[in-house]
């Protein structure tokens, strides 16, 4: 089968850093795709928990219909996608083959490809390949539009333009208001010391109090925008025209595209120091409790530590944490020429989608 001939689906949910890095691997292959919209009900982890292979963790009427004829390849991100990937394999008499992104929950045999990132503490095996951040597709003449457009709506703002790109709760990280007022307080100090400003934007994780707080802090020359406003995202014109940028730790997606820039990158840190998490009242939330559960009950490989991505960053260079710098010797290296630093997103891109072509090579 000529490989014009193959039909890719894409299988696309709620969170936005999973959905742009299938997005990416589909559009490098080059064969086009199909996104197919998988949205969980809320108690879809006690199906899923089973490794099932079903849809009974899917609200189908909102979700896109999954019908023959069925796909070459099924692309998918995070657990919630899972059986569903794993339902359309076998409907097709297993032939289709199915490729995933992260650290997938059922039995790493399961999947002809997995393509992972360090903090899965993922093992050595020919079915697994190992990136350094997650996969982004670079958009330089794209960017180059977004910011063009942006510096319209920036241009009384002076540099240098700080961009600073908060998430969420995520796993056991919980943005809470005490966070973001130390997020807001960290940047608005740093854009002080430059004598430049701030340009703010928030994420459908982001919990309005915390984005609130943030905001908040803000005193230097700013441009805000909330994602619950529902009006046009800036976040790639950020990208595109910010002369640094401020990242909460807990975000992969959003610390590889803004590491990638070759920028100044700063971590803002969503952790909770060394206070245990049960003597933090948002310590036991569903989603941290469920996470802290799954660490200290499940298998180890169900690991995840999203610091791993974050010391590799740092230890490469290619960022800083925002909460333990000099402002002021930051503040005199962001108002010097700077060289951006070359990324990693295209070479780790290509090695992902020859793995991906691979699997084909006999048909």
């Amino acid at each position: 089968m000529a490989k014009d001939e193959l039909t890719v689906w894409c299988l696309v949910g709620l969170k936005a850093g999973d959905n742009t890095q299938v997005r990416a691997l589909a559009t490098a292959l080059g064969w086009g795709y199909s996104e197919k919209r998988v949205l969980a009900r809320p108690w879809e982890l006690v199906t899923n928990l089973a490794l099932e292979i079903t849809r009974a963790g899917i609200d189908r009427d909102a979700s896109s219909e999954l019908a023959p004829p069925w796909p070459d390849l099924v692309i998918s991100a995070g657990r919630r996608n899972e059986p569903v990937a794993r339902w359309i394999r076998q409907k097709s008499g297993e032939r289709t083959k199915l490729v995933h992104i992260g650290r997938p929950w059922a039995p790493l045999d399961t999947w002809d490809l997995v393509v992972t990132t360090p903090q899965y503490f993922l093992p050595e095996q020919p079915n697994i390949l190992h990136n350094t951040l997650p996969l982004h597709l670079p958009d330089a003449e794209g960017m180059a539009r977004a910011a063009g457009e942006l510096e319209a709506r920036a241009a009384d703002l002076p540099g240098p333009r700080i961009a600073v790109l908060a998430g969420g709760n995520s796993g056991k990280f919980v943005f809470t208001v005490e966070k973001g007022r130390r997020l807001g307080a960290a940047a608005n100090a740093l854009a002080a010391a430059a004598g430049g400003s701030i340009l703010f934007t928030d994420s459908p994780r982001t919990p309005p109090p915390a984005g609130d707080a943030a905001v908040g802090e803000l005193s230097v020359p700013h441009m805000v925008h909330r994602y619950a406003a529902g009006d046009g995202n800036p976040y790639r014109g950020m990208l595109g025209l910010a002369d640094a940028f401020i990242v909460t730790g807990e975000s992969m997606s959003m610390l590889g595209e803004a590491a990638e820039t070759g920028r100044p990158l700063y971590i803002f840190d969503m952790g909770d120091g060394d206070t245990p998490w049960w003597r933090l009242r948002h310590g036991w939330y569903y989603k941290p409790l469920s996470h802290h559960l799954a660490m200290r009950f499940g298998p180890e490989r169900m690991r995840r530590d999203i610091g791993r991505i974050q010391e590799a960053l740092v230890s490469a260079g290619k960022a800083r944490w925002l909460e333990g710098i000099d402002v002021a010797c930051e503040a005199q290296m962001l108002n010097a020429p700077q060289a951006g630093k070359a990324g990693v997103a295209v070479e780790e891109l290509e090695r992902s989608v020859a793995a991906v072509r691979q699997l084909f090579a006999a048909r």
